[in-house]
């Protein structure tokens, strides 16, 4: 199995690697890979890779067949055993980071407020959507989320991960916060994601260590896509180069 090395450090934008497959045209698996393959509603990473004499750009990343696959523009792709370095397209990685933590921060505060579980969501680089098991989302309810979203993005709150045994993470609280546990039965360990005082759930995406580098969020959009099942879409607003 392919060492996820973002699993651990979301902050690491080059690697050293060994093909160790190909799985079809321009479609490599290495060793070990610091680029996300998206999942969770999250995007999965892009960049380039390099064996010290030619180059390619790695367009997408996905999991096929319980391996991580990296797609490369070009059918010239290099053997298996050939030592490569990869280097993540940080604009976008971070972008991503910065998004994701910001719908923990939106998750977290929704549900200290209201209870309220998650039932779906998306996420591009600076925009994302989250719908919520809620009956009402009128303007001033909208704009508090908004003001209290922010708030604890101000407030500069770390933001720490760590893999639990599947027992041991089951027994935190509302770990699971969305509507449906999409978490299969194989999985032993439960990566956790926590916000300080705000937010902690299971979670395998990339995220900022701290909430003030999300800068602040908006709410651009609200949906009734049922009942009791309501949308919110944010943006970012302040930009961070990381």
């Amino acid at each position: 199995m392919t060492d996820l090395l973002y699993m651990g450090d979301s902050y690491l934008r080059e690697f050293d690697a060994v093909v160790t497959a190909v799985a079809g045209p321009g479609q490599l698996i290495f060793d070990r890979t610091a680029f996300y393959a998206g999942g969770g509603g999250q995007p999965c990473d892009t960049g380039s890779l390099s064996d010290g004499q030619r180059s390619w750009a790695v367009t997408s990343v996905a999991k096929k067949d319980g391996q991580i696959v990296h797609q490369l523009d070009g059918d010239d792709a290099p053997a298996p055993g050939t030592h490569v370095q990869g280097t993540v397209d940080w604009e976008r990685r971070y972008k991503l980071m910065r998004t994701h933590t910001a719908l923990h921060v939106l998750c977290g505060t929704v549900f200290r407020e209201y209870g309220a579980q998650v039932t779906g969501g998306n996420m591009g680089t600076d925009k994302a959507r989250m719908d919520f098991e809620l009956e009402d989302l009128n303007p001033e309810r909208v704009a508090h989320i908004e003001e209290l979203a922010n708030q604890a993005i101000s407030a500069g709150l770390p933001v720490t991960w760590r893999s639990l045994p599947r027992e041991e993470a089951f027994q935190i609280p509302d770990l699971i916060r969305t509507k449906i546990n999409l978490l299969p039965e194989s999985i032993s360990e439960i990566r956790v994601v926590e916000i300080e005082g705000l937010d902690l759930q299971a979670d395998g995406g990339t995220h900022v260590r701290n909430t003030s580098e999300v800068g602040g969020i908006k709410v651009v959009g609200t949906r009734s896509k049922g009942r009791i099942n309501k949308r919110l879409e944010i943006e970012l607003t302040v930009g961070n180069e990381g």
